[in-house]
């Protein structure tokens, strides 16, 4: 029987809490020659045990503005008893490029967290150190936060605001900060931009109730109204304050509010510089992916080997799918990190291990085999059935080409698509060497695939130029075809080559496992919430503990 905090007696808990770090600069070098820097925020943890950085994470770019408060949080656990080790880089993005090194670096840098929790109000002000003299300071906050799991759709619209442009009327957006527990403010959410309007009614918002007020409904929550201005010098029009117990009572007379500029009311006849209304409210429980782990929701786990010709001839000790006696090689590297963490979630461990881009026996070139040449059944018993079949298979191919992901994408979501129910979500991980020749095709399928519980994890295996494939992988623009647009991103692009890098120097394969896992799988958790949360669909009970495991799957119908 569960206990309640997580006690079990007879065993070892590491001691942690949940943080939340804020990050503010000051007065930013400015890089660009015709506006000002468009600053982003990265942060990198060191690993205790190869002393090296990996990224955690990368706020908003906020456009033209030297100092920027940045409203992304960063969540990470914090343990009293370890130095862990922080850096933050401030770069001027230049272009929609992920790599750091297309922009320009304005700064950095390095702390531990335990630094910033024991500065007076968990607060730290420093100065970057960069390329010049006078980089300006980065401000860090760290607040612990709650257990709150609610999360709050508001929309809101103002009317008879100040008339703030020479040729227009205003370009309104709203500001939402939460209170400190030293009087300060922290930004935490900003609306969209309403163009050339004094009555504007913006989007519905949504904003987790812990990141406006970390549950506690009575915590103050100022609200400004300013006009946007190009050269990011937006200009105040007003503000108001209120709280998520006034917000949770809906629209009406409380929450209906004057908008007030602080540089005007002293001025006798100064009434207000406008009115902003709540126009609706809704407040629900927001669930995570552990909600539905423990509901009981499986996690279907296939793999997909690319067995084209580019990756040269298996028998050679220079090709990618050379079996190495002493060490795994790029494919059987990928399948344990990926899988091994994978396989936790799955409770009958069966897999079901595909190939594409090889010539059969009967000559045929095929994009979707089993590797256990049962297409009928095509699982896998564990990670090292999927290695056992990989070895087995490349000896009865012969690999040939082209590349084609589409077929593979579409045989998984098949099955998807049987399962929208929230009690199954499915996992694609496609390892390949080279650019895809079908990507018309692919596209298609990923874009269908995404209104499905389906994600696909696509890992680079060598030398090849993967640039294209971050097309696939649609962190910055969404991917669409002919017009449609995927409703999520649903894939990760990994190269495999930026995690051996210093494997030369005797870095641990464990240490390129553990390192490549974390990073291909680091949004699969928000993208199983995401799915569930389109279509409405909320975490089953946890099922009793006489729960029997390990049944076997179902009868495969390809």
């Amino acid at each position: 029987m569960a206990v309640p905090g997580g006690f079990q007696a007879g065993t070892a808990a590491i001691p942690s809490s949940q943080v939340e770090i804020s990050v503010s600069c000051r007065n930013l070098r400015d890089c660009d020659v015709m506006s000002k820097s468009d600053p982003m925020c990265v942060l990198f943890q060191k690993d205790a045990r190869s002393e090296k950085y990996f990224e955690v994470g990368r706020s908003e770019i906020i456009q033209d503005n030297l100092n920027p408060d940045f409203a992304k949080k960063f969540v990470m656990s914090y343990f009293f008893e370890e130095s862990q080790k922080l850096k933050f880089e401030i770069y001027d993005v230049d272009s929609p490029s992920s790599r750091l090194d297309h922009h320009d670096f304005l700064g950095s840098l390095e702390t531990t967290l335990g630094e910033i929790v024991g500065s007076p109000g968990s607060k730290s002000e420093k100065p970057l150190r960069g390329p010049v003299q006078n980089n300006g300071n980065i401000i860090l906050r760290v607040e612990e936060l709650s257990s709150c799991k609610e999360i709050a759709t508001m929309h809101f619209k103002a009317t008879n605001l100040d008339k703030k442009d020479w040729f227009g009327k205003s370009d309104p957006f709203l500001v939402f900060h939460r209170a400190n527990e030293d009087g300060s403010y922290t930004v935490v959410h900003r609306t969209e931009v309403i163009k050339n309007t004094l009555n504007p009614t913006w989007h519905p918002l949504t904003v987790p109730v812990r990141q406006l007020c970390n549950g506690d409904y009575d915590r103050s929550i100022r609200v400004e109204v300013f006009d946007w201005n190009r050269d990011g010098s937006h200009e105040i029009i007003g503000e108001f304050t209120t709280n998520m117990r006034t917000l949770s009572q809906g629209p009406g007379e409380n929450n209906q509010y004057e908008v007030v500029n602080p540089q005007k009311k002293s001025k006798k006849k100064y009434k207000n510089s406008g009115q902003v209304a709540l126009l609706t409210i809704r407040i629900e429980a927001e669930h995570s992916f552990l909600d539905f782990v423990k509901g009981g929701m499986q996690m279907n786990f296939t793999v997909a080997i690319d067995f084209t010709a580019s990756n040269g001839n298996p028998q050679a000790p220079n090709s990618l799918h050379y079996q190495n006696p002493y060490q795994l090689n790029q494919y059987a590297l990928a399948i344990t990190s990926v899988g091994e963490i994978i396989q936790d979630y799955d409770s009958d461990k069966m897999f079901p291990a595909l190939g594409f881009g090889a010539r059969m026996p009967d000559g045929n070139v095929s994009h979707e085999f089993a590797l256990n040449f049962n297409p009928s059944y095509p699982f896998c018993e564990g990670v090292q059935g999927v290695l056992q079949a990989y070895y087995t298979s490349l000896q009865r191919v012969q690999l040939y080409g082209p590349t084609n992901f589409a077929p593979v994408i579409n045989h998984v979501a098949k099955f998807a698509a049987a399962k929208r129910d929230g009690s199954e979500y499915f996992v694609l991980l496609i390892i390949t060497d080279g650019i895809i020749t079908d990507m018309p095709q692919t596209t298609e399928a990923i874009v269908r695939a995404a209104s499905l519980p389906m994600s696909i994890i696509i890992v680079g295996v060598g030398n090849a130029d993967f640039e294209a494939m971050n097309v696939l992988d649609g962190d910055d623009v969404r991917l669409s075809y002919k017009g449609k647009y995927a409703e999520r991103d649903i894939v990760q692009f990994v190269p495999l080559r930026q995690f051996l890098v210093g494997g030369a120097q005797g870095q641990p394969v464990q240490t390129c496992q553990a390192a490549l896992a974390k990073e291909v799988l680091a949004e699969i958790p928000d993208q199983v919430v995401g799915y569930m949360k389109k279509y409405n669909i909320i975490p089953r009970p946890p099922p009793p503990s006489s729960h029997v495991q390990g049944t076997a799957p179902p009868p495969y119908q390809p």
